[in-house]
């Protein structure tokens, strides 16, 4: 007796549905975006850099423990007051001899400018959590935003967003953005 052949299926059609399906799909879901962080790096050192001595008045200390807890300067904080006690710390505006020490300097555009030699050193535990990260950073992006703005403000009556380049330039250099991060490690602290 001679074997019967089977019958082939026609998938022809198969494959249409499939990549339909699959558009479909793509084309109705939402596909999360990266979130990062604007941030210019400074350019590399020459060889013979020596590094300046930084008084400890002018730093800013800001820790995220692996619970998500924020201490500023030794002190426990909350995430809602880190932006006016840095935009305070940076601006230093009643001269407080706690707080940065100022450089004067001639600025084109603004003319003489005491500029703060204060800087936030940011230092996370290993644990801490992406979300409570972009906030810290988020936070102080915001001061030194904010710092731009009433400088530009003051000084040109319009917001920095504004402003044109050799504007920019002049509230840049007046107001720079002055965040050392560390690598993270564990920082202890609970909250």
């Amino acid at each position: 007796m001679a074997k019967r052949k089977t019958p082939g299926l026609n998938t022809s059609s198969m494959a249409d549905i499939s990549f339909l399906l699959l558009t479909f799909f793509l084309m109705t879901s939402s596909i999360n975006t990266d979130m990062g962080i604007a941030r210019k790096l400074p350019p590399p050192l020459p060889e013979n850099f020596e590094k300046p001595e930084v008084h400890e008045r002018n730093i800013f200390v800001v820790k995220v423990n692996s619970k998500d807890g924020l201490l500023f300067n030794k002190e426990y904080g909350d995430i809602r007051d880190l932006r006016a006690r840095a935009k305070e710390f940076l601006s230093n505006p009643n001269d407080d001899p706690n707080l940065p020490e100022k450089n004067e300097i001639e600025i084109d555009g603004l003319g003489k400018y005491r500029v703060s030699k204060g800087v936030i050193s940011l230092q996370n535990d290993r644990g801490t959590s992406y979300d409570m990260y972009f906030r810290v950073q988020n936070e102080l992006a915001a001061a030194i935003n904010e710092m731009r703005d009433e400088l530009s403000t003051d000084k040109f009556h319009k917001k920095y967003s504004d402003l044109n380049e050799n504007q920019k330039t002049a509230i840049e250099k007046a107001i720079p953005v002055s965040i050392s991060e560390a690598e993270p490690k564990n920082v202890g602290g609970k909250k």
